[in-house]
């Protein structure tokens, strides 16, 4: 088997965290230094399906808005455009510029180049700092932000799985929007915040790679007012 290529390295703002774009033949990975693999070009199934839910439900509304928060190799993406019509807007906030580069380079013919999409805004920078400043300015808002309600790679994430974060996500939200949440596991708790912070709550299950690979967490919580 040929071995793994080191592409390219990128710091992570605030903790210190590093990431890694690996390479083998055709397939990608970005890892976190000392962490393993976070995610690959073979395995987002569970990516797409978070799309594919949230963004099915909002996609006859005129003019729909979605915020996606953390870009990853563009497949949460990619599936959201697929599922919203021309009129659409996707707001993509991304912490890493390098992230960004990388989706604009090697790994954009992956997800389809979802980047080039005129449907899509990137902005480079902590999507936390976009929910704190608008106020019922999404349809839907996607976190598909490290490694679900247990950050993983930076301490910084756990605020937006807070139950302060929660209500600032709702307060983002247009009445009868919809907050999904991707995660690698099942987590009560955070399904109780969810309740807590005024959304009533769904959750799903995924698996990684269409009817195999490992089980992940979907939730899907709607702002009713």
């Amino acid at each position: 088997m040929d071995p793994w290529t080191l592409i390219d390295s990128a710091p992570i703002p605030g903790d210190g965290g590093t990431l890694q774009l690996y390479q083998r033949n055709r397939e990608f990975t970005i890892n976190i230094l000392g962490g393993g693999v976070l995610m690959s070009t073979r395995t987002h199934g569970s990516e797409d399906e978070l799309a594919r839910q949230a963004c099915g439900r909002i996609a006859g509304r005129s003019r729909p808005r979605v915020l996606i928060g953390g870009l990853g190799m563009g497949f949460t993406l990619a599936a959201a455009l697929e599922q919203l019509g021309p009129d659409a807007e996707v707001v993509v906030a991304e912490l890493v510029p390098e992230v960004v580069a990388w989706n604009r380079g090697p790994l954009g013919e992956y997800a389809g180049h979802p980047l080039e999409d005129q449907r899509t805004r990137v902005r480079e920078g902590d999507v936390a700092r976009i929910l704190r400043t608008e106020r019922q300015a999404y349809d839907a808002i996607l976190l598909d932000v490290d490694n679900g309600p247990t950050g993983l790679t930076r301490k910084k994430n756990n605020w937006l799985y807070s139950l302060d974060g929660l209500k600032t996500s709702r307060a983002a939200l247009r009445p009868r929007g919809l907050l999904a949440v991707w995660s690698a596991g099942p987590d009560h708790a955070f399904t109780e915040r969810l309740r807590k912070a005024g959304f009533q709550v769904s959750q799903i299950q995924a698996r990684a790679h269409g009817h195999k690979g490992e089980l992940h967490t979907l939730w899907l919580a709607e702002r009713l007012s």
